[in-house]
């Protein structure tokens, strides 16, 4: 059996005619294209969760339970974390002020204050600083770059499992990095320690069903699977131009309010520090909030 011509290193495994297969196939088919469809073998509820993951705003005034927080809790904790440390902490943010607040750090978002369930998910190095004191050992290795990644990895990782876990519930999730706008300033509303960092806030609720979010095209997977050594931009010119032009593309159909192609974007959101809204003064926040950057 001869195989495609295409971007993707394929089996010869053929997607078979199953309500799973098709569902899959058409989920890979809006994230790469029609013609760049992988063949793989072995699918399963899990991949298509995955594979179906956007961004939702728009939700049901329908609660998420206390049961269902903590199911998410549960398995953000299944997540992997740097030599056990589970370096970091979640704020479930009931309360309507705090919210409003919150809201208008990230720019206004009205979701934010909307939401039926919004968390805030945290670095935190204040809990192993304090069992430190508790035991009367040293902290030498709280004030370095490596101790502060290692949390905010183990946080990352953390949320991504929650993520996996409400969308295979049927919740609709967006994570809100603009938390970091004003790092001090939902210190003060969520009353954090020191040595605890917001690193995203999370939106999360039923999606209306009004409102037909899209899944989102993705880069054409020979930009970012390198193999064996690192290919630079000069490799992956003509897989850009394409996926500019169906980025433009996703944008007319949804009619989003931004019209520019994927590289024209990415080029402005590093060309001036204006362009980091803000953000530019985060490693004196850090500091200030005694997060150690040696």
């Amino acid at each position: 059996m001869s195989k495609p011509s295409t971007a993707f290193v394929q089996d010869d495994y053929q997607i078979p005619d199953h309500p799973l297969h098709e569902t899959v196939k058409g989920l890979l088919a809006q994230r790469y294209g029609a013609a760049r469809i992988p063949g793989i073998s072995g699918l399963n509820d899990t991949l298509e969760h995955l594979l179906a993951h956007r961004s939702v705003r728009r939700y049901l005034p329908r609660p998420v339970s206390d049961q269902t927080l903590e199911f998410l809790v549960a398995a953000a904790q299944s997540a992997a974390t740097s030599s056990n440390l589970q370096l970091w902490s979640v704020v479930t943010v009931a309360d309507p002020e705090r919210r409003r607040e919150l809201a208008k750090v990230a720019g206004g978002q009205a979701h934010v204050a909307q939401s039926p369930l919004f968390l805030v998910w945290l670095a935190d190095l204040h809990r192993v600083s304090e069992i430190a004191d508790r035991r009367g050992t040293s902290k030498g290795g709280i004030p370095y770059l490596e101790t502060f990644l290692s949390a905010v990895v183990d946080t990352a990782l953390a949320a991504q499992n929650a993520v996996v876990a409400a969308e295979s519930l049927g919740l609709g999730t967006v994570y809100i990095g603009a938390v970091r706008n004003q790092p001090n300033r939902v210190a003060e509303i969520l009353s954090l320690p020191p040595n605890v960092f917001a690193v995203f806030g999370m939106c999360i609720g039923w999606p209306d069903p009004e409102i037909q979010t899209a899944i989102k095209p993705r880069l054409p997977q020979e930009v970012v699977l390198h193999r064996d050594v690192y290919r630079s931009v000069e490799n992956h010119l003509r897989s850009l131009e394409v996926y500019d032009r169906e980025v433009i593309a996703f944008q007319r159909r949804t009619k989003s309010s931004s019209q520019k192609s994927w590289t024209e974007k990415a080029a402005e959101s590093i060309a001036t520090v204006q362009a980091l809204g803000g953000r530019h003064v985060l490693r004196d926040e850090l500091l200030a909030r005694g997060v150690g950057l040696e």
